[in-house]
């Protein structure tokens, strides 16, 4: 068993996203929740296949135009069993600098949330590494579990980064010829400090790029880890599907 554990299954993603599940019959997904709007309908799909469950939060790319409404939606599910986690949340500066104080106030204001229902952090960050470390010193509970998607630090930062309880999703951009950076920080980083994702529809790892992404996909971001480690690739899916299990509290959860 693989755990993808940060994947985009919607109508706006997949035209059919019920055959997108049935690839990954035996398998487990943890859907990210980014968009209000589809919020009604990520908690509907996890509610009608065992083998899914969800994180909820409120991209920073929404930072200038979320409601009050939309976050006490958020809160108000928190609280339901496939609820394992709040995100995708955090910083995003790439596109936009111009609204950065309230992509830290929707940042902070998600992660008080998590301190308050002991949920797992799911970060989004996007050149603004060190406001992101900054304010999850500061505001971040001891207790509170981060996951960092689509890690886009170095190996320093991340062993900061492991000192305050993160792991980190490896997804396709490990397979991508011109990456040297997360190639560097798999090999310098404990290896139970790594769960699989794969941002599909996104991110479609080697030999499939330039194609839609979909969760079954992991298998080819396994094999090229698994390669890249000189380790069995079951010792490496064992390891990670435990992490993951523990990062997202899953143990008790899974049939």
């Amino acid at each position: 068993m693989f755990i993808d554990t940060h994947c985009h299954i919607s109508k706006n993603d997949y035209e059919n996203p019920e055959e997108i599940i049935k690839h990954m019959d035996g398998n487990i997904m943890i859907i990210s929740g980014a968009d209000p709007k589809d919020l009604e309908e990520i908690i509907y799909l996890c509610e009608s296949h065992s083998n899914i469950f969800t994180t909820i939060g409120i991209h920073p790319e929404f930072a200038s135009t979320y409601t009050k409404e939309d976050l006490d939606n958020l809160e108000k599910y928190l609280t339901h069993p496939k609820v394992v986690g709040i995100g995708e949340v955090g910083l995003d500066y790439h596109y936009t600098k111009e609204n950065i104080n309230e992509q830290k106030d929707l940042f902070i204001k998600q992660i008080n949330l998590a301190n308050k229902y002991n949920k797992t952090l799911v970060i989004h960050c996007r050149d603004a590494m060190e406001d992101t470390y900054n304010i999850l010193k500061q505001y971040k509970d001891k207790n509170t579990k981060l996951d960092f998607h689509c890690y886009s630090g170095d190996e320093i930062m991340g062993k900061k980064l492991l000192e305050m309880g993160a792991t980190f999703g490896i997804g396709g951009i490990l397979t991508f010829k011109n990456d040297k950076r997360l190639k560097k920080v798999v090999k310098s980083l404990p290896i139970e400090s790594f769960v699989f994702e794969t941002d599909s529809p996104y991110l479609t790892p080697e030999p499939l790029r330039g194609h839609q992404n979909e969760p079954a996909n992991i298998k080819y971001t396994a094999k090229y880890m698994a390669e890249l480690l000189d380790m069995d690739i079951n010792k490496l899916y064992e390891i990670t599907t435990k992490t993951a299990i523990r990062q997202f509290d899953l143990e008790n959860k899974l049939c």
